[in-house]
């Protein structure tokens, strides 16, 4: 889910130099089915495959609108530092548009496009007070995005606001952005949807109205759904996304949040609900809590899951270090997803 991170200011302390952490930078941590790639607070991730290495994208941290780590082979990643300032993180946008209050901004995800890279991020509308989706552009996907605009992309002020935003390129080359309305902003208390959009051909404007595909209307969703992922595999349409509450309450032995999907018939639906919805979710033994806000990317011939979850201690209770990357494997099986441990690569 995108929400600032609570824990930014320990970001700086575990990424040791390089961005590497080790083991006795941190209490001991509880033993999970698919252990983190990333221990550092890394929350909402997206991955972007280019030029030979992995870049992942997270919400904003230690005053850094929009974090950056990378990989050459998906299991040892680093955080990225700025280059020009040693001792700060670098930032994929270090300057927000006109109408964006700093500290925000969440879940930013990136797409290629001919004319360079288009980051989606959220942010806080000032003039409102809402959470809204902006897009800015770039040559290099390591930044600076920047963005002229004096309003954001897309903001559904009578629903509560816009956030987790998530471009889609279909097969025929239309492009889709995917997004949630932000109705449990307790200002208004509304149901929560996610919605589907065309995109213009360079990802920088929408057409045509937006259409619901899926809405809070299960019992393991609670008051939520967020985060949608639209992918295509073999002529079938996949809208992954997460539900209920992200965080991590002292009441609960472990988180409610949790991933699910569901079929469509084209990249604006209809959308059915998977029957056995949430297909990843936590466990108390061994420890996982709160997996979710998920991506899927490709590389090769192959398909991965990355989302977060919260870090946790031995005894399976929040060890106040944030949420860290995860990454696994996707497969098919008769059209259901199988995840599995990540492989050596």
């Amino acid at each position: 889910m995108g929400r600032a991170s609570f824990f930014g200011f320990l970001s700086a302390a575990l990424a040791l130099v390089g961005g590497c952490v080790t083991p006795g930078d941190q209490p001991p941590q509880a033993l999970t089915p698919y252990p983190p790639v990333l221990r550092a607070d890394f929350p909402d991730p997206f991955i972007l495959e280019h030029e030979g290495r992995y870049l992942a994208y997270a919400t904003n941290t230690d005053g850094v609108n929009v974090q950056m780590a990378s990989s050459t082979d998906l299991t040892s990643w680093r955080i990225l530092w700025d280059e020009r300032e040693p001792n700060r993180l670098h930032d994929a946008m270090p300057v927000l548009p006109s109408w964006a209050k700093t500290g925000f901004t969440w879940a930013p995800e990136v797409l290629r496009t001919p004319g360079g890279f288009v980051l989606y991020f959220t942010a806080r509308h000032t003039a409102s007070g809402l959470q809204c989706v902006g897009a800015a552009t770039s040559e290099d996907p390591s930044g600076p995005f920047t963005s002229p605009a004096s309003e954001p992309l897309v903001c559904q002020y009578e629903l509560g606001g816009t956030i987790d935003a998530s471009p889609f390129r279909a097969p025929d080359g239309q492009l889709y952005l995917y997004f949630k309305n932000d109705g449990n902003n307790p200002r208004f208390n509304k149901p929560t949807e996610l919605f589907a959009q065309r995109l213009s051909s360079d990802g920088l404007s929408l057409a045509g109205d937006p259409v619901s595909l899926v809405r809070n209307d299960k019992p393991w969703e609670g008051r939520v759904v967020e985060a949608p992922t639209m992918i295509e595999r073999g002529g079938s349409y996949v809208l992954f996304f997460s539900a209920n509450d992200y965080g991590w309450q002292d009441s609960q032995r472990v988180s409610s949040y949790a991933t699910g999907y569901a079929t469509c018939e084209g990249p604006l639906g209809p959308c059915i609900d998977a029957p056995g919805n949430p297909f990843l979710a936590s466990t108390f033994e061994p420890c996982l809590s709160g997996p979710g806000h998920q991506t899927v990317f490709q590389s090769g011939d192959r398909d991965f899951l990355a989302f977060h979850s919260w870090a946790a201690t031995k005894a399976c209770r929040p060890a106040n270090l944030g949420r860290f990357l995860h990454i696994v494997q996707l497969s098919w099986q008769n059209g259901v997803p199988q995840i599995a441990a990540l492989e050596p690569r």
